[in-house]
């Protein structure tokens, strides 16, 4: 029997008119909304660090083209604002849908979850594919600012026990900690911004023991020396190391 891989699956790509059902707030600033109705259903997210499009028309010419059946997200005419964002929770016998929003003050994404409230409505689209990560590892090691929060939180609700998780997540002050569910053992160092360094403190980790994955989401810059760090000061093993960039500091387009 062939042991398992990492290895990415594609969903077809579908635009979905969703129902603001809930609105909860996690911390002073991460809210929790639940999202559902008829077009969730058919919904797949299989990777912890899945992204959906959430679509945000700025005028009524972008919601008339995002509500017309032929719309196109890479077509001509009016295109809505669009953000990534992870799938929280999905539970298709519920049918519901939970994505957070880290509140921040500006951005078309913020902007609308700060005034959400049940009875809205939300268009999403995808996710396009999913990074299936078996549970082949002994260890994980998932490094994150509050962007990555919603993929670190769900990747400790899939661990089962036995497995040793350390998580290394920044946020912008105690009162964002989170209490974070897993059958898993984990341990979680939180990094105050401003306060501590996140990049020191990954530079100065004792890594977690047996074979290990490893997961990197924040802002591009600051996961591009987190990558050096862990392969040229911890030695990891590069193909079971994901590195990504969820938000760019000078204020463009995330990756």
């Amino acid at each position: 029997m062939n042991r398992p891989v990492i290895h990415r699956v594609t969903h077809e790509i579908k635009r979905r008119r969703l129902d603001v059902l809930r609105v909860v707030d996690i911390t002073p600033r991460m809210r929790r909304i639940t999202l559902g109705g008829p077009q969730l259903a058919g919904f797949i997210s299989l990777g912890s660090d899945d992204h959906v499009k959430l679509l945000f028309p700025r005028d009524a010419a972008e919601q008339a083209a995002l509500e017309s059946p032929t719309f196109n997200i890479k077509g001509d005419g009016p295109q809505p604002a669009m953000r990534d964002y992870t799938p929280r929770r999905h539970d298709a016998q519920r049918g519901e849908l939970d994505i957070d929003f880290v509140l921040h003050g500006d951005g078309p994404a913020s902007t609308w979850a700060e005034q959400a409230t049940p009875g809205q409505h939300l268009y999403i689209g995808g996710p396009r594919g999913s990074l299936i990560v078996p549970d082949i590892f002994d260890s994980y090691l998932l490094i994150g600012d509050e962007t990555a929060l919603p993929a670190i939180g769900r990747r400790l609700e899939e661990l089962p026990a036995g497995r040793t998780v350390l998580a290394v997540i920044e946020i912008a002050d105690a009162a964002e900690q989170q209490l974070l569910h897993s059958a898993a053992n984990v341990k979680v160092i939180w990094v105050v911004r401003g306060q501590d360094d996140l990049v020191q403190t990954v530079q100065n980790l004792r890594m977690p023991e047996g074979s290990l994955y490893c997961f990197v989401a924040t802002e591009t810059k600051v996961s591009r020396q987190l990558r050096r760090v862990l392969l040229d000061t911890h030695r990891v093993n590069e193909e079971y190391l994901k590195a990504v960039g969820y938000w760019r500091a000078d204020g463009s387009e995330e990756e």
